[in-house]
């Protein structure tokens, strides 16, 4: 079954949202302090296997300080494997209908971008020759754009987990993946969570039969980790039921897609192609919902 890029970093940043944020948009992060309480908007299932499959979606995350010493931040953000695909114009009209939905102007869209990013717009201006009417902007992290060499001991566990994604000379190659799996081995103490963070390092360092053999006689403590989360992979029976669990998370899916279809037709005037375009859902399935409505 073929990777899925956007689900790998979506399980990344949901496991791991305040280290998310530190790494891709550093700036806004160095403003959040321990109060910060972070919720994945969605209600959605995580991947026991980073190989299962799952339909792509943008990450919303909320930001909230229960002592209400600042408003609430919601922070979109939406992983871009080929960069000829983004749409600058897209990610704009799916910040504003989340901040319309969720009352609020304070939303901070994030794109991660896995390979370069040339010529890829960073804003968008509409207006004409009298005035500019809207301005929207994004945050963007192009991975290969950051020096690994920077990242090699980083407390930070995407940062580490992603040092394959990062800039780095070929004959770093083995390093690299050691200091990743060094990073997951001493800053994840969750078992589970060692063995499908060990798949996400496989995945983007891509080592060779040739390169796996170097990298145990040259890394052998690192070796013997990968080894270990492997067989407890094996003995914990984590293959069990993938077809059970990939009908149930797609369900799941569709649940929370048509939750946020339903709320847009309630409290919005979006017009049913833009609510399709929105949640990615069949316009014929928001017509309907909005004639259940009777709207």
């Amino acid at each position: 079954m073929p990777d899925s890029h956007d689900q790998n970093f979506k399980n990344l940043i949901l496991d791991y949202p305040r280290q998310a944020l530190e790494l891709f948009a550093p700036e806004e992060a160095a403003t959040l302090d321990d109060a910060v309480v972070i919720t994945p908007i969605r209600e959605e299932q995580l991947k026991d296997r980073l190989s299962d499959r799952f339909l792509a979606l943008d990450i919303p995350l909320l930001l909230e300080w229960p002592d209400g010493r600042r408003e609430a931040l919601l922070f979109v953000i939406e992983q871009q494997t080929e960069s000829s695909r983004f749409s600058v114009h897209k990610l704009a009209r799916y910040s504003l209908s989340l901040a319309e939905l969720f009352k609020t102007d304070r939303v901070v869209p994030v794109v991660v971008f896995l390979k370069r990013a040339g010529g890829v717009p960073e804003a968008v201006v509409l207006g004409n020759e009298l005035h500019d009417y809207l301005h929207f902007r994004y945050i963007r992290c192009v991975l290969p754009d950051l020096a690994a060499e920077q990242y090699l001991e980083s407390p930070n566990l995407v940062a580490r987990l992603n040092l394959p994604n990062m800039r780095w000379p070929p004959e770093l190659k083995l390093g690299i993946y050691a200091s990743a799996i060094r990073g997951l081995e001493s800053l994840e103490s969750n078992p589970d969570k060692r063995i499908k963070y060990t798949a996400f390092v496989d995945i983007y360092t891509e080592l060779n039969n040739n390169e796996r053999l170097l990298f145990e006689q040259h890394y052998q403590r690192e070796a013997s980790a990968v080894t270990g989360f492997a067989e407890r992979f094996e003995q914990q029976g984590l293959k069990r039921g993938l077809e059970q669990g990939l009908e149930e998370a797609q369900r799941r899916e569709r649940e929370a897609r048509l939750t946020i279809a339903r709320k847009l037709i309630r409290t919005t005037s979006m017009d049913d192609a833009s609510i399709a375009e929105t949640t990615e859902l069949p316009e014929a399935d928001i017509q309907a919902m909005r004639q259940e409505a009777g709207q």
